[in-house]
C-alpha cells in the first residue's frame, strides 16, 4: 500500500513562525505604548504650554506693577505733598521723559476731570478722560488697574495704568500712566520660545495688547472666536484647541493676571506631531530592531540546529548549544524643552518672590519713618506751643497790671493788645489740639455741666461785637466744662470774623437732646464749602477770610470735642451772603447735686512770693503783677538763685518755670520740698500737654498752669485748695 506523502516544514521556518507568534503580545503591548506615548506627550506638550503662559503672566504682572511702583514714587513727592498741583505736574512730565513708552501721565480728580495731562500744558482745557471704565474701577476699589487698550483715529495705541492717590487734605484723586503698548511687546520678546508659537497679551476686554506677530495689524483687535470661547469657559487658566485665522487647527493655553488682564499661548497641532515624531519613530525602531533580532536569532538558531541535524545525518549525532540573545535597550530622551520651560518658571517664581521681600522690607521702614516722623511732630509742635506761650505770658501779664492800675489813657490800646493776645493765644490752642485730635490723645473728662451757664458766661465774656443769647435757667448735660466753652468759643469766632452785626445764640432741650444754635447774618457758604467746613485747615476763599486770619482748626476742633460727647454738629447756609447757622446736638444729662454749704474761701493776705522764670521779660511782668496784688516777690533767673533765695527767706509760695538753664524745674520743686515739705509749688510753663501737667503734679507741684496766665490763674495759685 502506497503512503501519501506529508507535507513538511522546514526547522527554520518553524523557529520563525514560533519566535513571531511568541513576539506577538510584544508587538500588540508595542502599539499600546506608542499610543500611550502619544497620550503622555501629549499632556507633556499640554502643561508646556500652561506653563510657559504661567511665567509670561508672571512677567506682565511684574511690568504692570513696576509702572504701578513708579507711580506711585511720583506720588510721593513733596510738591503733592504741599498741594503745589503745578509743581507735581513738572515732576510728572520729568518721569514721562525718562521712560520711553510712556505717553503720558494724566491726573483727575475724585469726580474724573482731568486736573492736568502732561502731554498739554498745564491748565490746558481737559478733554474727558479715556477708558472711563477703568477710572471708575480705581476710584471704587481704591487699588492700582490696569485699563484697556486704546487705538487712536491716528492709529496710535496705548493703555493706562492707574493708582489712587490721597493729598495731605484727603483730596482723593487717580494718577494715570499712558504706556504704548511696546512695553509689553518686549516682555513677549524677552522669554525663550518655541519659534513656531504664537504670544498675544490681552487686556480686561479681551482685546489684544501685543502679540508676537503682526502686532502693528492686530493691537486693539478681539482675537478669534474659538479663543474668546476657550477664555470665556475655562475659567483663570485653562488648554484647549482652537483655530488661527488661517484656519489652521492651534493648541492654545491662556492665564489670567492679577490685574485683570491674560496671556494666550498657541503652538499650530502641525508642529507640535512634528515634534512628537521623533519620539514615536524611536519607540518604533526599538520594537522593530526588537523583533529584528528575534527573527535573526531565531534564524541562526534553526540553522544551527539544522547543522547539528546534518552532522548526525553524516555519520555523528551532535547536538548544538544555544547562543545567548542579547536585545539591544530601549532608551527613552528626557523632553528638554518641558526641562528648560521649568527652570524658567522657577527663575521667575524666585524673581517674583526676591521683589516682594524687596517691598515690604520697603514699606516696614517707609512705616518706620514715619512713625519717627510723628514723634518728630509732636515734639515740635509741643515746643512750638512753649516758644509761643514764653513771649505771649508778659504780654498778658503786663496788660492784667495795666488794668489793675486803671490807667485810662491807653484803654483803647489795652482792648486791642487783649483780643490780638486772645487770637494768638487761641491759635496755639488751635494747633495743639488739632495734633491731639489726629493722634487719638484729645480727652475729656465727663461732669454734670449746666450748658445754660457755660452759654451766659461765653457770651458776657466774648470781646468784640455784643453776641445776642437766648437759653432757659438750667440745660444740664454730661460733659467737660472746659471744652464745651471752648466750642462756643470757637463758632463765636467763626461768626465774628464771617459775620457781621447780628451774630445769635440759642440754646434749647427738645425730648433727650439739648440744641445749641449760633447763627450769624454774614457771608454765608456755598454747598461746597458746607461740605468740607469741618475738615482741618480748610480755609474759607482768601477775600472772605484773611481780615481776621486763622489757620482753618477751629471747627475740626469743635467736630470731634462734639463728637466726644456723643453728640453731633452740623452747618447750614442758604447761599453766600445770606448768614450761616451751626447747631450742636448734645445728649442731656443728670442734674449736679447741691454742693454741701461751707466756709467761703478767704483770699489769702501778704505772701511771701518766690518767683523762678529765665525769660527777664516774663519774670518782670509777673513780678510786677502780684506785688500789685500785695504779695512780697523775689525774682530768680536760675535754680541756684531760686535755692539762695529760698534759703535766705523761706517764701509761702513758689511759682517755677519748666525750662531752665541750669536745673529743670522738676528738680527744683524736689529740692525746695526737702527745705519746706509745706511749701506750696505752683509750675507756670509754657509745655502745657496732659502729659506735662501728669509729670507737674507727680513730682509735687499743687498746680500747673500754662502760660499766658490769667490773673485769675494767678489768684488761684496763691489760695490753698
Amino acid at each position: 500500500m502506497l503512503q501519501r506523502q506529508r507535507s513538511t516544514v522546514s526547522l527554520r521556518r518553524l523557529l520563525v513562525l514560533l519566535a513571531a507568534v511568541g513576539l506577538l503580545p510584544l508587538a500588540l503591548m508595542g502599539v499600546w505604548g506608542l499610543h500611550l506615548v502619544s497620550q503622555y506627550q501629549q499632556r507633556e506638550q499640554q502643561r508646556s504650554l500652561i506653563d510657559l503662559a504661567r511665567a509670561l503672566s508672571s512677567a506682565v504682572d511684574a511690568e504692570l506693577d513696576g509702572a504701578v511702583s513708579t507711580l506711585t514714587s511720583i506720588a510721593r513727592t513733596p510738591a503733592l505733598e504741599v498741594g503745589d498741583l503745578r509743581g507735581f505736574y513738572d515732576v510728572a512730565r520729568a518721569q514721562v521723559a525718562a521712560e520711553p513708552e510712556w505717553l503720558a501721565v494724566v491726573l483727575t480728580d475724585a469726580n474724573g476731570a482731568i486736573v492736568f495731562r502732561t502731554a498739554t500744558p498745564y491748565g490746558s482745557p481737559g478733554a474727558p478722560a479715556a477708558d472711563p471704565a477703568s477710572l471708575r474701577l480705581a476710584q471704587d476699589s481704591r487699588q492700582p488697574v490696569a485699563g484697556h487698550i486704546m487705538v487712536s483715529w491716528g492709529g496710535r495705541a496705548a493703555f493706562p495704568v492707574r493708582i489712587p492717590i490721597t493729598g495731605t487734605k484727603g483730596q482723593r484723586y487717580i494718577l494715570t500712566a499712558i504706556i504704548e503698548p511696546g512695553r509689553m511687546l518686549r516682555v513677549i520678546e524677552r522669554q525663550k520660545i518655541p519659534p513656531e508659537s504664537v504670544i498675544a497679551i490681552l487686556d480686561g476686554d479681551g482685546k489684544i495688547v501685543a502679540r508676537s506677530i503682526r502686532q502693528a495689524s492686530a493691537v486693539g483687535k478681539a482675537p478669534h472666536p474659538t479663543l474668546q470661547r476657550l477664555m470665556q469657559d475655562g475659567g483663570p487658566e485653562a488648554v484647549g484647541q482652537t483655530t488661527s485665522p488661517t484656519g489652521e487647527q492651534v493648541a492654545s493655553a491662556y492665564v489670567r493676571s492679577r490685574y485683570g488682564w491674560s496671556v494666550a499661548v498657541g503652538i499650530p497641532i502641525s508642529a507640535l506631531a512634528q515634534a512628537a515624531l521623533p519620539g514615536i519613530v524611536l519607540y518604533a525602531s526599538g520594537l522593530a530592531a526588537s523583533l529584528l533580532v528575534c527573527a535573526l536569532i531565531a534564524t541562526l538558531l534553526s540553522g544551527r540546529i539544522a547543522r547539528s541535524f546534518r552532522s548526525l545525518q553524516q555519520g555523528t549525532t551532535a547536538l548544538g548549544a544555544g547562543l545567548p540573545v542579547t536585545v539591544a535597550p530601549s532608551r527613552i530622551t528626557e523632553i528638554e524643552q518641558m526641562e528648560t520651560a521649568l527652570q524658567a518658571a522657577a527663575s521667575q517664581r524666585d524673581a517674583h518672590e526676591a521683589e516682594r521681600s524687596q517691598l515690604l522690607t520697603s514699606l516696614e521702614g517707609a512705616l518706620e519713618d514715619s512713625r519717627a516722623a510723628s514723634r518728630v511732630k509732636d515734639e515740635f509742635l509741643a515746643m512750638l506751643g512753649h516758644e509761643l506761650r514764653n513771649p505771649l505770658s508778659p504780654i498778658v501779664t503786663s496788660l492784667d497790671l495795666m488794668d489793675l492800675r486803671g490807667e485810662a489813657s491807653n484803654v483803647r490800646e489795652r482792648t486791642i493788645l487783649r483780643r490780638q493776645a486772645n487770637h494768638l493765644k487761641r491759635l496755639v490752642d488751635d494747633l495743639l489740639d488739632v495734633s491731639r485730635i489726629t493722634s487719638g490723645k484729645l480727652q475729656i473728662e465727663l461732669r454734670p455741666v449746666n450748658l445754660a451757664e457755660v452759654v451766659r458766661h461765653v457770651v458776657a465774656s466774648f470781646p468784640g461785637t455784643p453776641v445776642d443769647a437766648a437759653a432757659p435757667g438750667e440745660v444740664w448735660v454730661s460733659g467737660d466744662e472746659s471744652r464745651l466753652t471752648q466750642v462756643l468759643n470757637n463758632l463765636l469766632s467763626n461768626a465774628a470774623r464771617f459775620g457781621k452785626d447780628a451774630t445769635r445764640v440759642v440754646l434749647t432741650a427738645d425730648g433727650a437732646s439739648a440744641r445749641l444754635v449760633v447763627s450769624d447774618n454774614g457771608v454765608g457758604m456755598s454747598r461746597a464749602m458746607l461740605e468740607r467746613i469741618f475738615d482741618p485747615f480748610f480755609q474759607a476763599p482768601q477775600p472772605l477770610a484773611r481780615h481776621t486770619g486763622g489757620l482753618g482748626l477751629g471747627l475740626a476742633i469743635v467736630r470731634r470735642i462734639v463728637e466726644l460727647h456723643g453728640g453731633a454738629v452740623a452747618a447750614f447756609s442758604e447761599g453766600e451772603n445770606r448768614g450761616s447757622r451751626f447747631e450742636v446736638v448734645l445728649p442731656l444729662g443728670a442734674a449736679a447735686e447741691p454742693r454741701a454749704q461751707g466756709a467761703s474761701v478767704v483770699a489769702p493776705g501778704r505772701l511771701r512770693v518766690l518767683l523762678v522764670d529765665d525769660n527777664a521779660d516774663a519774670a518782670a511782668a509777673t513780678g510786677a503783677l502780684l506785688e500789685h496784688m500785695g504779695h512780697a516777690v523775689s525774682v530768680a533767673g536760675t535754680a541756684a538763685a531760686a535755692m539762695a533765695e529760698a534759703r535766705r527767706q523761706a517764701p509761702d509760695v513758689a511759682v517755677l518755670d519748666i525750662g531752665l538753664p541750669d536745673m529743670d524745674g522738676y528738680a527744683l520743686a524736689t529740692q525746695l520740698r526737702r527745705i519746706d515739705p509745706a511749701l506750696r509749688l505752683v509750675a507756670l510753663t509754657g509745655y502745657g500737654q496732659k502729659a506735662d501737667v501728669a509729670q507737674a503734679l507727680g513730682v509735687g507741684f499743687d498746680l500747673h498752669l500754662t502760660k499766658p496766665a490769667t490773673l485769675e490763674d494767678l489768684q488761684r495759685a496763691l489760695t490753698p485748695a
